[in-house]
């Protein structure tokens, strides 16, 4: 299995996706101390607030699943190459899964990494420039390490929502990414509803690895070319 992931870090545009990666760390870096100076400084009353915060921001990476997603799978399809890993003397299902094992495990260590740079940009620049009220706790620092196991858990998980249908099904781009901006999204706006964003991430938990499931399960047939 570790052979087949290896396999599909060969087969990216590797220069590309680095640097995407880069990118999507030096937005998100500086992205909490923007918004509560600018957009909402009510998350700037204290630390455990600008935690809250900084958690909704990592949602970005799920984009960056789908991004990869695009890749993975959409492009091997349209430009035929996934044909030569059929041809592989291991099941469609096996491949399958380890093509997403590939997205998970990269999106994971991708969001993980977000976290603590994001964290270490957000009290450093506090330092210099306070805008955050009071100094982080051990309480602070201990519930920022679980949002960031939690999130990096659960961002690569939602991330697989247009796998299934619009990636192998379908095999569009443009509809893959949009449903990852969407998605990154309606936690976001959950208050604008009378659910709470913590269900509102546990139904894209679930139809995340319902996505999954359904991938896998359905290789060998929707598999085809």
């Amino acid at each position: 299995m570790f052979k087949l992931m290896f396999l599909e870090w060969k087969k990216l545009k590797r220069h590309s996706v680095i640097g995407e990666v880069i990118i999507y760390w030096l937005i998100l870096m500086f992205m909490p101390m923007f918004f509560i100076k600018m957009i909402m400084p009510a998350f700037g009353q204290s630390y455990a607030s600008a935690i809250e915060l900084n958690f909704f921001i990592q949602l970005g990476f799920i984009l960056f699943g789908g991004s990869l997603i695009n890749q993975v799978f959409i492009e091997e399809y349209k430009n035929k190459t996934i044909s030569l890993s059929f041809r592989y003397p291991i099941s469609r299902k096996k491949l399958f899964m380890a093509k997403v094992l590939f997205i998970s495990l990269f999106v994971f260590l991708a969001t993980m990494i977000s976290f603590i740079l994001t964290g270490l940009t957000t009290y450093l620049l506090d330092q210099v420039f306070p805008i955050i009220n009071g100094q982080p706790t051990d309480s602070d620092i201990s519930t920022y390490f679980s949002s960031m196991i939690i999130g990096s858990l659960i961002v690569p998980l939602i991330g697989f929502i247009p796998l299934f249908f619009f990636a192998i099904w379908k095999r569009e781009t443009v509809p893959t990414i949009v449903c990852s901006i969407v998605t990154m999204q309606l936690p976001n706006f959950s208050s604008f509803t009378n659910f709470k964003p913590e269900f509102v991430i546990a139904v894209l938990c679930i139809l995340g690895a319902l996505s999954i499931y359904l991938s896998i399960k359905t290789a060998e047939s929707v598999g085809e070319i």
